[in-house]
């Protein structure tokens, strides 16, 4: 007799504002909770050599895409070349993108995206009420970057199972940001 539960990579979504955001804040503290567990190196890293910009299909190392959202700035779309295993971080960084986690959390969750948003920086979310980001913890489950990852360039965006202090992606594989707002759940790009 099997007793496991279907598993299914898709968001879920919620009409409750109390529950998306107690289902948010708790899937957030297991992903920095999960993110202590894989190693610290394991040794598998390529060194990425040059990007260009280009789509998942067309990239044969790793695809990199950091989507703005309502933050209005422009969408990163890059391919960095990798040859083996390569920190989903250091992807970001070759790309030229920074990201800031939180102070309680560290880089298992992203806070800030190329300073985005910025401390002084109100987020405006309909429904909601608006903020400044202070990275002190977690972000409020209706204003946050979220972390996919695609396993092929065919493959559907899957939230990462991980944070992006730990996740490592292999060539042919896609990580993506996204600050999502509200409701809706946008995979990068989209």
């Amino acid at each position: 007799m099997n007793l496991t539960a279907p598993f299914s990579s898709a968001p879920t979504f919620f009409r409750s504002t109390g529950a998306r955001t107690s289902i948010a804040l708790g899937a957030l503290v297991l992903l920095a909770a999960l993110s202590g567990c894989a190693p610290a190196d394991s040794g598998s890293s390529a060194s990425p050599a040059a990007t260009v910009e280009a789509s998942s299909a067309d990239c044969a190392g790793v695809a990199v895409v950091v989507d703005f959202g309502t933050l209005d700035a422009a969408t990163i779309t890059e391919c960095v070349d990798a040859t083996k295993t390569i920190a989903a971080s250091e992807t970001l960084a070759t790309t030229g993108t920074t990201t800031e986690g939180s102070v309680e959390y560290g880089d298992a969750i992203v806070c800030r995206v190329n300073d985005r948003p910025a401390a002084d920086e109100t987020v405006v979310v309909e429904g909601q009420e608006s903020f400044s980001e202070s990275c002190a913890s977690m972000p409020p489950a209706y204003a946050y970057w979220a972390l996919w990852v695609k396993a092929t360039p065919d493959a559907d965006w899957a939230y990462a199972q991980e944070g992006l202090g730990t996740l490592e992606v292999e060539p042919g594989q896609s990580v993506g940001l996204v600050y999502t707002t509200g409701t809706e759940t946008p995979t990068p790009g989209s």
